[in-house]
């Protein structure tokens, strides 16, 4: 919020947070620190209620106030520190904090926890606990603190001001033009996601772009080649990265896309599922997944991205096959409500869809059929799976076994109806293909829809099924059993062929 007002909006609110002790010992919160000293955000106040106690004991540092102003000062904070209770004392800070140039202001307050509670003040074990057999002492001790025992009147401070107010963005993004790819053109989808990151940005000033230091792995660089302003370097810390990009989309100011490897929003989570709580409106975009990308190994392999954003509450997610499908991908992004996730690939994919192909959140696409009564066993697949269930359709094919291939372009919402369709159509048994760990994924989703259609059937999954090594993406595409020849000996399998 305060990286917006100060670079986006110029306003002239300022953006006060409170923080915890205990919290404090949270790596995002210095994440956060260092993030608003580099961009020498001055309208921030972080304000530290260091109280001493924490939910089960003590914090680390209780009332060592030194050790908090050094250390958020060493993050490149003003420091102030104050009494918590003296209201005179924090007015003076807060009007210090005004004056402050060029870098954010920490106010360390030493409170005490229950202050005012009889009883209770600076004890341990009272963290969210009723007062019980205390109430009626405490509710007598402070009634004889009040000066004014007049109800209904209040001192109120003047509304603040209102510089920016509400936008209504959603709903008014769209790429320029058609994606200018040629059917059989390969292209990584994670290009893709650059491209059309670049061409929305142009036409809206209010999308903007965050990374943390993968900018020229996923291709947001390219919106920060042609709208540098419209950009945010968050740097190796995704808690935080998140957490700008949640904070720039509050009151609808920016339609913000976060891009990293998948692999590493794991560890930002929480910060996620937050925003989905507080309903925000906040597009993440996953790249190098699964065991394509090769030779980077296991620790840079989004297996579970997914299993973890299909749990999200009121979530998109978008597993676009080819260049085309993944620009629309990101101008429906744009436009939708919630938390939305585009899952990216590395490896360069062949184009499958025309320019003047349409999508939509919820239905899916019938890539190989032949025909309604013509086809053998439905095969559901999306990214390089789908690339390889093509190509296993074409040597199937030649020897008079059809499979329908299915690309559901959104794994949630999954297009239950096509599913139902294509089971009756076909067989009862449907293949699934992901590179993706089988938990959660795209055979959940689709075992899940199918469950709800009424329809007889059974969902057969190939996926990773172990931790993966390094190795060159065909072949360990091939060694774990997602490659075109592993889904031609499940279909045959499955049908009962040799």
């Amino acid at each position: 919020m305060a990286y917006v007002g100060k670079y986006i909006d110029k306003a002239s609110y300022r953006v006060y947070c409170v923080v915890g002790d205990g919290e404090s010992a949270e790596g995002s919160i210095w994440e956060a620190l260092a993030f608003s000293s580099f961009y020498k955000l001055d309208n921030l106040v972080v304000i530290f209620d260091v109280n001493r106690l924490g939910q089960s004991q003590p914090t680390q540092l209780q009332h060592d106030l030194e050790t908090y102003r050094l250390r958020t000062e060493a993050f490149g904070c003003h420091s102030i520190v104050v009494d918590g209770h003296n209201v005179e004392e924090l007015l003076k800070a807060f009007s210090c904090a005004r004056t402050v140039k060029n870098k954010p202001v920490t106010l360390i307050c030493k409170t005490y926890k229950g202050q005012g509670f009889p009883g209770i003040v600076n004890q341990d074990n009272w963290h969210g606990k009723p007062l019980g057999s205390k109430a009626k002492e405490v509710l007598d001790y402070l009634s004889t603190q009040l000066s004014n025992h007049l109800r209904g009147s209040y001192l109120l401070p003047p509304q603040p001001l209102d510089d920016c107010s509400e936008l209504k963005l959603l709903g008014t993004v769209k790429l320029p033009s058609p994606p200018q790819y040629k059917i059989g053109d390969k292209v990584a989808t994670r290009l893709a996601y650059g491209n059309a990151l670049s061409r929305i940005g142009e036409t809206c000033n209010r999308v903007i772009g965050l990374d943390g230091d993968t900018k020229n792995s996923t291709f947001s660089i390219k919106l920060k080649d042609v709208k540098p302003d419209q950009f945010v370097e968050c740097f190796i810390a995704e808690q935080n990265l998140v957490g700008v990009a949640i904070g720039c989309a509050a009151r609808g100011r920016t339609i913000p896309f976060v891009s990293t490897f998948a692999a590493f929003l794991t560890r930002s989570f929480d910060q996620i599922r937050m925003g989905a709580v507080s309903q925000t409106n906040c597009n993440f975009a996953g790249s190098h997944v699964g065991v394509s990308i090769g030779e980077d190994g296991p620790s840079q392999m989004g297996l579970e991205d997914l299993a973890m954003f299909r749990t999200v509450i009121n979530s998109t997610v978008f597993y676009p096959s080819d260049a085309v499908a993944t620009e629309r991908a990101v101008e429906l992004a744009a436009n939708t409500m919630g938390i939305c996730y585009i899952r990216t690939g590395r490896p360069n994919q062949p184009v499958i869809y025309s320019p003047e192909e349409s999508f939509c959140i919820g239905k899916g696409k019938v890539v190989r059929t032949a025909g309604s009564t013509g086809d053998h066993l439905t095969v559901v697949a999306s990214g390089i799976t789908l690339t390889e269930a093509l190509k296993a359709a074409d040597i199937l094919a030649s020897e008079n076994i059809n499979i329908r291939v299915i690309d559901p372009f959104t794994i949630k919402p999954i297009d239950n109806e096509l599913l139902a369709k294509a089971v009756n159509e076909t067989s009862s048994k449907v293949l699934t293909v992901e590179d993706h760990v089988p938990e959660g994924g795209i055979g959940d989703a689709v075992s899940e829809a199918l469950s709800h259609c009424g329809v007889e059937h059974t969902v057969h999954r190939l996926a990773i099924k172990e931790v993966p090594r390094s190795g060159k993406p065909e072949e360990l595409l091939a060694k774990y059993g997602v490659d075109s020849s592993a889904i031609i000996h499940a279909v045959k399998a499955l049908l009962g062929k040799k």
